[in-house]
């Protein structure tokens, strides 16, 4: 390697080390290891976040965002996987579980979308802060409702479907959880992880 294409290399490199690191030294991996610790789902947390492919998350607000932002990806997918099943479901009670699971993941991405709005937009204000929260909040909860509530119309129907739709379903309340506990933790009095059942 030549001198100039070394130089570059290294500049390159300390470019990468800056933009990974936050003001006070941390990096963004320790923010997301640290956060994620104490999630419902520790592991599934890291992995979700330590590849997350968005801005640098240098604080606790980025970090939720960008919780919010994996939880809408996976019901996005879900929603489209989901709107291609329904078209394909012969069996008249399996049919109507799917459509009412494309229904309510419609209205998760709806409330991921809205959650994510707010995060985005939080005031410095005590009590614009708590009002903006308690919204982030209730939408993201309701989110994860939603995701139990496509599970529960596949009781009692067996089959490739169900099999697939719980794959899909648990995925995203799981990652919805974590942001719910990421958001939660942006506001000290409230944290408990909410276990999805499986």
């Amino acid at each position: 390697m030549t001198p100039p294409q070394k130089l570059f290399l290294a500049a390159v490199v300390a470019a990468v080390l800056v933009s990974t690191t936050t003001g006070d030294g941390t990096s963004a991996e320790d923010i997301v290891h640290s956060s994620c610790v104490h999630a419902s789902y520790p592991s599934l947390c890291i992995r979700t976040l330590s590849t997350y492919s968005g801005p640098t998350i240098t604080n606790r607000r980025e970090l939720a965002q960008a919780a919010v932002k994996v939880s809408l990806s996976h019901a996005q997918t879900a929603a489209k996987k989901l709107a291609a099943v329904r078209d394909t479901v012969g069996k008249k009670r399996e049919k109507a579980a799917v459509v009412d699971c494309v229904e309510v993941i419609g209205d998760s991405v709806d409330e991921l979308s809205r959650t994510l709005g707010v995060l985005k937009h939080l005031r410095r204000s005590a009590s614009e802060f708590r009002w903006q929260m308690s919204n982030a909040q209730t939408w993201a909860s309701a989110a994860l409702t939603d995701d139990d509530t496509c599970l529960d119309g596949f009781q009692g129907i067996d089959g490739e479907v169900k099999s697939e739709v719980k794959k899909w379903m648990t995925k995203v309340a799981r990652v919805t959880s974590n942001a719910l506990y990421m958001i939660n933790q942006l506001d000290d009095k409230r944290g408990k992880p909410h276990v999805v059942r499986s």
